[in-house]
Parts: structure tokens; sequence; C-alpha cells
């Protein structure tokens, strides 16, 4: 039996809107995954923390204030160095599409901009399972 996918949801940073945040939650739950929501104004330390601490499989970070440069690559640095170099990090939100192969090259395995179908998020954690089956 497999074991059921953990993901952390996370808001960095000083962006206050979490709509799509909760959307990605609640789809993510209803698709059958464990889901544990941060809230919004979440540091990049209380994050990688958080991850850490909980044993997930993936962070999904959610942003829209333009600062995902700054944030994103700080959470994957903070996750590795913290011993959480397992964890797959994801990204969506406002995201110039210019700035995505930059996330990608520093770290977030996916970005996922607004529109895109909740099944694309299904799909890429579950091609991405086996490597958390790996995990001990």
């Amino acid at each position: 039996m497999k074991s059921k996918i953990r993901i952390l949801i996370a808001k960095p940073g000083l962006d206050g809107h979490d709509r799509g945040a909760k959307y990605i939650a609640r789809a993510l739950r209803d698709a059958g995954y464990e889901i544990i929501y941060t809230g919004i104004r979440q540091s990049p330390e209380a994050i990688a923390k958080a991850a850490i601490q909980e044993d997930v499989d993936f962070v999904g970070l959610s942003l829209l204030s333009g600062a995902h440069n700054e944030l994103f690559p700080e959470i994957v640095r903070l996750l590795r160095e913290g011993g959480g170099a397992d964890i797959i990090v994801f990204g969506g939100g406002v995201i110039p599409e210019n700035d995505i192969p930059g996330l990608k090259e520093k770290g977030v395995e996916a970005v996922f901009t607004p529109g895109a179908p909740i099944q694309d998020v299904i799909d890429f954690i579950e091609a991405n399972r086996t490597r958390m089956e790996g995990k001990s």
C-alpha cells in the first residue's frame, strides 16, 4: 500500500492574498493528499522548519507579491541546509514566464501560473511519487 503523500502549502513573505493557496490546498486534499497549510505571511525559515518537522514530501509555495525570485530559492536553500534536501518544492502564483527558468535552476521543480489546471499539479506530484517512496 502506498503511503499518503504529505504536502505543505505556504505563503512566504508579506503577500496577504491566499485564495489561490487555499484553493490548491483544498483541491489536493480532495485528491487524497495530506495537506498542511501554514497560512499567510510566513518567513522562509518558518516554512522550511515546518516542512522538515512535518516530514513532508512536497512544499507548494504561492506568491503574488513579486518576491518569488528571492523567497522561493531561499526556502529551497534552507530546506537543503536543514536536512530536507529530499523535499520537492513547487510554486505558483503570478510569476512571469521569464522568471521560471531561473527558479528551476535554483531548485524549484515546477511552477504553475494562474489558470493552470489542478490536474497539472496532481500529475506533477504523481510523476514524482516514486522519489518519495524511496525516502526513509
